[in-house]
C-alpha cells in the first residue's frame, strides 16, 4: 500500500490542526465540554462567559458551592456577594485547569478598571483562592482592562508579586506599547470588535482577511514586539470569522470561541504562517516610549479604541452586575431554607 502523499495529508488535516503548528490555540469559553472537544493549550474566561456558563444546569453545582462559601465567610451582603463572585470565578478556573495543560485567564472585575490599587488587591485575592486549591500562580493569568491604571496594576503584580497578567480590552497601538513597557506577560488585542466598529462607523461593510482592520492592528503589534525584542507575548482575541483567525497564523497565541473552533476543525483549506519573527524584524516600525501623558493623548487620538475600550468595560461590568443579581437571589433562597 502506498503511503499518503504530504499534499494529500495536508488536505486531510483540519485547519485547526494546521493552525496549532504555528500558534498556541486557546479556548475562549467557560464551557468545559468545548474544552474537552478541541484540546486547547490554555483557556480564557471573562464575566460574560462565566455568566453564560453559570446559567447552564450543568454548572449549577459550582454556583451553589460558591454561594455556600460566600455565606460562610460572613460580613455584609455586599461582602458575601463579592466573596461568592471571587470563588465562582476561581471554581470555573479550577475546573478548566483539569482539562488544559497550560494556563487559565481569570478576569478582575471591570468596575475596578480605573483603580490600580483595587485591581492589585482583587488579583491577590484571586491568586490566594487558587493557592488554597493547590494551584500555583504559574498556571493563572490575571486579566486586567488595558486602561492606564490597569496597565500599571499589571506592572506592579508582575514586578512585586510574580503574578502573570493578561491585558484585555486592547484596541490601540498606544495600549500595546504601554503594556510592553510595563513588561506584562501577555496582551489580548481584540480583532472582531475593531472590525465591528469600522463596519458601523464607515461606509465599508466587508473586508478580506488580509485587509481587515482588526487583523492589521494585531499584525502591527506583533511585528513591533518582535522587532524590538519585548518579552510580552501577543494573543489575538475576539474573532468574528475563521478568515481572521487564519490570517494571524503564527501569532504567539490565539484565543478562539467554541463555534469558530468547530468551524476550523471541519475546514480543510491550507493554513500558512503569516506572522513570524524574521518578517517582524525587517518591518519599518520605529520604537516609541509612552509616559502617562503621551499614552493618554495617543490613545485618545484613536476614536475607535476609545469607544471600544469604554464600551467593553461597560459590557463586562453589566454582566458582572447580572451575575451578582443571580447570586443575591440564590443566596436569599439558601438563607430562607428553600
Amino acid at each position: 500500500m502506498s503511503s499518503v502523499s504530504p499534499d494529500k495529508r495536508r488536505k486531510m488535516e483540519s485547519a485547526l490542526n494546521q493552525l496549532k503548528k504555528h500558534t498556541v490555540v486557546v479556548a475562549d469559553t467557560g464551557d468545559f465540554n468545548a474544552i474537552d472537544e478541541y484540546k486547547p493549550q490554555d483557556a480564557t474566561t471573562n464575566p460574560s462567559l462565566i455568566l453564560a456558563a453559570a446559567k447552564m444546569p450543568a454548572y449549577q453545582h459550582l454556583l451553589d458551592q460558591a454561594i455556600k462559601y460566600g455565606i460562610a465567610k460572613g460580613g455584609t451582603e455586599e461582602e458575601q456577594v463579592a466573596n461568592t463572585m471571587d470563588k465562582l470565578f476561581v471554581s470555573f478556573g479550577l475546573e478548566i485547569l483539569k482539562k488544559v495543560p497550560g494556563r487559565v485567564s481569570t478576569e478582575v472585575d471591570a468596575r475596578l478598571s480605573f483603580d490600580k490599587d483595587e485591581m492589585v488587591a482583587k488579583a491577590l485575592r484571586l491568586i490566594a483562592l487558587y493557592k488554597e486549591a493547590d494551584i500555583s500562580k504559574e498556571r493563572v493569568l490575571i486579566k486586567l482592562s488595558s486602561t492606564w491604571e490597569g496597565i500599571q496594576a499589571g506592572k506592579e503584580l508582575e514586578e512585586k508579586h510574580g503574578i502573570h497578567c493578561n491585558m484585555t480590552l486592547l484596541f490601540s497601538f498606544a495600549q500595546a506599547v504601554a503594556c510592553a513597557e510595563a513588561n506584562v506577560t501577555l496582551i489580548s488585542p481584540f480583532v472582531g470588535r475593531i472590525l465591528d466598529w469600522y463596519k458601523e462607523n464607515t461606509d465599508r461593510k466587508s473586508y478580506e482577511p488580509h485587509e481587515d482592520p482588526g487583523v492589521l492592528s494585531v499584525t502591527k503589534i506583533y511585528n513591533y514586539y518582535k522587532k524590538f525584542g519585548y518579552s510580552t507575548v501577543v494573543m489575538g482575541a475576539s474573532f468574528r470569522n475563521t478568515g481572521q483567525v487564519k490570517a494571524l497564523a503564527g501569532c504567539d497565541l490565539l484565543t478562539i470561541s467554541p463555534g469558530l473552533l468547530a468551524e476550523l476543525s471541519q475546514d480543510h483549506s491550507t493554513v500558512t504562517e503569516t506572522l513570524n519573527v524574521e518578517t517582524a524584524k525587517a518591518c519599518d516600525l520605529e520604537k516609541v516610549h509612552l509616559d502617562e501623558k503621551a499614552f493618554r493623548w495617543e490613545h485618545n487620538e484613536d476614536r475607535m479604541a476609545v469607544e471600544k475600550l469604554s464600551d467593553g468595560i461597560r459590557k463586562f461590568a453589566a454582566d458582572a452586575i447580572k451575575l451578582e443579581t443571580m447570586i443575591k437571589e440564590k443566596m436569599l433562597n439558601v438563607k430562607n431554607g428553600q
